[in-house]
């Protein structure tokens, strides 16, 4: 057996690997260099070369990226927690929605990250901002908090991120980069997927709702730290809903109407936060210590996977399966949709694997007279189905902060965001051959 094989049975063995591990409670700063180790073993690569280059790499790269991020959003989650801002807000949406319904809760949460990221709001900030408000609503309805699992997914998973028309986030913008396209394209076909995975959706809701009932659950604290926890404020004392919602706005104007950077944007949020609310804070500094140090566990939980992620790119056996997808006998544009699906499950990510395809493959797809716009939606959607496994970067991140585990949450995000994505994109791509 030649050393490519051998390195794409090593890639496969690893994922399985991680999977099995992640969800019967393993902790991911465990299963990632464990993972690399399997994939170094497998392509004849030295163990401590490939720990301390490629998966080292990977992981600094991204503290270095994303640490600050991760601290500014930890820290407005926590100004907005401690004030009582967070629990107004919430209060003030269950006035809306009603104290009787879980499933307009789950809803609620969902439409308002949906909201947040059509605007621009980034994947990792909506979750430093959603869960703060989230959390209270559920509790105060006694609904599971791994339920919020299916907001998460449809709030910042599908829709918004790959597939309705105009969305500035960074998966609808990447194609532009490489093809005659603008993140409008397709946009019929953008909608109507979104509608199917709203439908979709809606059909899991109320089966994981039925089945939470049936079985007489209801809302139980998330073990371990996370990223915000649920004060105990008086509702008496919550500040004024209108005023609550100044940070959150703060940060969405700077984000995409003054264009800020993401960490200037949220600290000023908090800045804000404070500046209205500072006689809530019972000690400024336990609010700033304990928003500083709950930064620690999601940004190296994530940069254990994105180094995972880059031992499996220096492998042989990477190169042979990247290769391979130009060949697989189909219509180019699922084959194009299949190949997008696996780079992105391999590594772990939307933004990774479609950026992949789009370097190697779309001068290809395009000389073979495919429809840029096609290519941009399908390639983009396809990106955001199986990018979602155990060791994706954000659900990892997002579990973190949650204080939720993969035995508890992942198999919401799988159905709510996997299995949505994937009945839709095999309806959706026959529409886009015969429309493009």
């Amino acid at each position: 057996m030649d050393v490519s094989t051998l390195s794409i049975i090593g890639i496969l063995l690893s994922l399985v690997f991680i999977i099995v591990l992640a969800l019967k409670g393993w902790h991911i700063i465990l299963i990632a260099p464990l993972a690399a180790v399997i994939v170094a073993l497998f392509s004849s690569m030295d163990i401590m070369p490939t720990l301390y280059g490629p998966y080292m790499k990977g992981f600094v790269n991204y503290a270095g990226k994303f640490y600050l991020l991760f601290l500014a959003g930890s820290l407005f989650g926590k100004f907005m927690e401690d004030s009582g801002a967070a629990r107004s807000i919430a209060e003030g949406i269950l006035k809306v929605i009603g104290r009787k319904s879980a499933i307009a809760a789950i809803w609620a949460a969902g439409i308002i990250a949906i909201a947040l990221t059509y605007g621009g709001v980034s994947l990792f900030v909506v979750v430093f901002v959603m869960i703060p408000i989230a959390r209270p609503m559920f509790k105060d309805l006694n609904i599971p908090w791994n339920l919020f699992a299916i907001s998460f997914a449809v709030g910042i998973g599908s829709v918004t991120m790959t597939m309705m028309p105009g969305s500035p986030q960074i998966l609808n913008i990447m194609p532009t980069k490489y093809m005659a396209s603008t993140p409008m394209a397709a946009p019929a076909l953008g909608i109507i997927a979104s509608i199917l995975v709203l439908i979709f959706t809606h059909i899991y809701i109320l089966y994981a709702v039925k089945q939470y009932k049936t079985k007489g659950e209801g809302y139980v604290a998330p073990a371990g730290v996370g990223m915000v926890s649920v004060a105990d404020v008086s509702l008496e004392k919550l500040p004024n809903f209108w005023l609550s919602i100044i940070p959150l706005i703060v940060v969405i104007a700077l984000l995409n109407v003054f264009k800020f950077d993401a960490v200037i944007a949220l600290c000023a949020g908090a800045l804000v936060c404070f500046i209205f609310f500072f006689k809530n804070f019972p000690s400024i500094l336990d609010t700033l210590t304990k928003g500083a140090v709950n930064t620690v566990i999601p940004i190296v939980n994530t940069c254990a996977d994105v180094g995972y992620g880059m031992a499996v790119a220096a492998t042989a056996g990477f190169k042979v399966i990247t290769a391979w997808m130009l060949t697989l006998p189909m219509h180019p544009i699922v084959s194009l949709s299949i190949a997008t699906n696996i780079m992105a499950a391999i590594t772990g990510s939307a933004s990774g694997g479609l950026g992949i395809i789009l370097e190697t493959l779309s001068a290809k797809y395009l000389a073979l007279g495919l429809s840029p716009e096609l290519i941009h939606r399908v390639s983009t959607m396809s990106a955001g189905c199986f990018d979602a496994m155990p060791h994706n970067g954000v659900v990892i991140t997002f579990l973190a902060i949650a204080g939720l585990t993969h035995m508890n949450s992942y198999k919401h995000i799988f159905f709510a965001h996997i299995v949505t994505t994937l009945i839709t994109l095999i309806i959706v791509i026959p529409l886009g051959i015969m429309l493009y």
